[in-house]
C-alpha cells in the first residue's frame, strides 16, 4: 500500500506535467470521457435513483408524524448533492470503468507494450496515464449531476406515493432548504474522486508483473484500493467543508 501511494504521487505529477502540455492527447481524452460517462450513467442512476426513493421512504413517516413533511425534500436532495450522488456514482464507475483501466494497463504491462513504448521515447505516464486522468475528472461530476437529478425523481415519486407530498411542495423545500455552495461541493468531490480513482486503478495496473493471473489480482485490488481512497477522500473533504 505504501508503494502504491508513493507510485500514485509520482504518476500523479508526471500526469499533470504531460496534461499541460502541447502533448496532450485530447482526442483520446475525449473517447475516454465518452467511455467512461456512457458507459457508466445508467448504472450510476440507478443507483442514485434507489438511494433517493430509499431516503425518501425513511423519512416520509417520520416527518409526516411530525408535520415537517414540507422538509423533505430538502433533507432528500441535501443527502443526494452533498455525499450520496457524487460517491455512489464514483463507486458505480470505480466498478465499472476503473477495473477496466486497470485491466487494460495491466495487461500491456504484461505484454511488454509499455516496455516497447519506453524503448521508442513514448512516456507511458503521458500516453496512458494523463488522458484517463483528466477523462475521469471531467466525467465524473457530469455523471455525478444527472444521477443527481435522477436521485431526486426517485425522492418525489416515493414521497408523493408514501404521504402524498404533492411535488411542488417537494420542490419548494429544495429552494429553500439549499443553495449553489451545496451543488458546488458535490461537483468538487466528483472531480477529485474521479481524479484518484483513475490514478490508483492506473497505477494498480503499470505495477502488474507476471502473467494472466495477476491482471486480475490488480483488478481486484485496483478495485479495493480505490475504494479505501475514495472513502478516505471523501472523509477529509466533508471535513473541510464543515469547518
Amino acid at each position: 500500500m505504501i508503494k502504491l501511494i508513493g507510485e500514485c504521487t509520482i504518476n500523479l505529477f508526471e500526469s499533470l506535467k504531460f496534461i499541460f502540455s502541447k502533448n496532450f492527447r485530447f482526442k483520446e481524452c475525449i473517447n475516454q470521457i465518452a467511455n467512461i460517462g456512457a458507459d457508466s450513467l445508467a448504472i450510476a442512476g440507478t443507483i442514485v435513483f434507489i438511494t433517493g426513493a430509499v431516503i425518501s421512504l425513511q423519512l416520509s413517516k417520520q416527518f409526516a408524524m411530525s408535520g415537517t413533511e414540507g422538509y423533505i425534500g430538502g433533507v432528500v436532495t441535501f443527502a443526494i448533492i452533498r455525499e450520496l450522488g457524487p460517491g455512489f456514482a464514483a463507486l458505480a464507475i470505480s466498478a465499472r470503468s476503473g477495473t477496466a483501466m486497470a485491466a487494460e494497463v495491466a495487461n500491456m504491462k504484461i505484454t511488454q507494450q509499455i516496455d516497447a513504448m519506453k524503448t521508442l521515447g513514448v512516456s507511458p505516464i503521458g500516453y496512458l496515464f494523463a488522458p484517463r486522468l483528466a477523462a475521469a475528472t471531467i466525467a465524473i461530476p457530469l455523471v455525478s449531476i444527472i444521477a443527481q437529478l435522477i436521485g431526486i425523481i426517485g425522492g418525489i415519486i416515493v414521497a408523493y406515493a408514501t404521504v402524498e407530498l404533492h411535488p411542488n411542495m417537494f420542490i419548494y423545500s429544495i429552494w429553500t432548504f439549499m443553495d449553489a455552495k451545496d451543488l458546488f461541493i458535490g461537483i468538487i468531490k466528483a472531480a477529485a474522486f474521479g481524479l484518484l480513482i483513475s490514478l490508483v486503478c492506473c497505477t494498480q495496473g503499470y505495477l502488474t508483473n507476471g502473467g494472466a493471473k495477476e491482471v486480475g489480482i490488480a483488478t481486484t485490488k485496483a478495485a479495493m484500493y480505490s475504494t479505501i481512497v475514495l472513502f478516505i477522500c471523501d472523509l477529509i473533504l466533508s471535513w473541510i467543508f464543515f469547518t
